[in-house]
């Protein structure tokens, strides 16, 4: 699926949220709580953890333009959140605002980057049983090179798999042309191996690719990145049920 049917499709799936979240929630900015803490779920449903990556002092990657991963991170996040909600999942983000979560009081732009990966990946295993979501944007030295690709850990079983299935969707929805792989990392990519939950870091595309940055930076286009998870997580929770 892609073009105008994925919008059309997309377009059938807000309109369901308009629908079900709220009126106080739909009032609301897109940046609601921050980080929502565990002993505020309820019942049985199944926990989806997402991250948006860097935030604050820390932009991440640029493209040639000079956008801003953090600004394309978050906005995806925001939606991909709307699209779980709206379908029951519990959802806790890391981040819902343009902020560095490093404790108070820590100064130093590493220490602050240091504090701020360890309160995400507490976050990460705050829920057991949770299904982690990191969202990024790639780059590299060589433009040519485009396309969503997954990282995991084989520290958890299952992220493996959930990086096969949103690597999947990304081939289905969006980018016919992908050969990427799901790849395996190490410790150097710290949420991912050092979560106890399935997780992934999920590289949306290039932001050194100028064709793939000027999509990234479109809210058309983060839309269907975020609809393009949802679909994937909700696959994956249902195989497994």
């Amino acid at each position: 699926m892609k073009g105008k049917q994925l919008t059309v499709r997309i377009t059938a799936v807000c309109a369901a949220v308009a629908l079900t979240i709220c009126g106080a929630y739909l009032a609301s900015s897109r940046a609601g709580q921050t980080a929502l803490q565990a002993g505020s779920l309820s019942g049985d449903r199944q926990v989806i953890i997402l991250d948006a990556g860097h935030g604050g002092p820390d932009g991440g990657c640029s493209s040639a333009n000079g956008d801003i991963e953090k600004n394309i991170n978050l906005p995806i996040l925001l939606d991909l959140r709307e699209l779980l909600q709206a379908a029951g999942y519990e959802v806790i983000v890391t981040r819902d605002k343009d902020i560095s979560i490093h404790d108070p009081g820590v100064e130093g732009i590493a220490n602050q980057k240091r504090s701020d990966m360890d309160n995400r990946l507490e976050i990460f295993n705050s829920v057991e049983g949770a299904i982690c979501v990191s969202i990024h944007q790639n780059l590299f030295t060589d433009p040519q090179y485009s396309g969503a690709q997954m990282f995991y850990a084989d520290t958890n079983r299952r992220s493996a798999a959930l990086a096969q299935t949103l690597q999947d969707k990304f081939v289905a929805y969006l980018q016919p042309e992908n050969r990427r792989e799901v790849k395996c990392c190490g410790k150097e990519l710290f949420l991912c191996y050092y979560s106890k939950n399935p997780t992934v870091m999920a590289e949306c595309g290039f932001l050194s690719n100028p064709e793939e940055a000027a999509l990234l930076v479109t809210e058309e286009y983060q839309r269907k990145v975020a609809f393009t998870l949802f679909s994937g997580i909700v696959e994956f929770c249902a195989e497994r049920t």
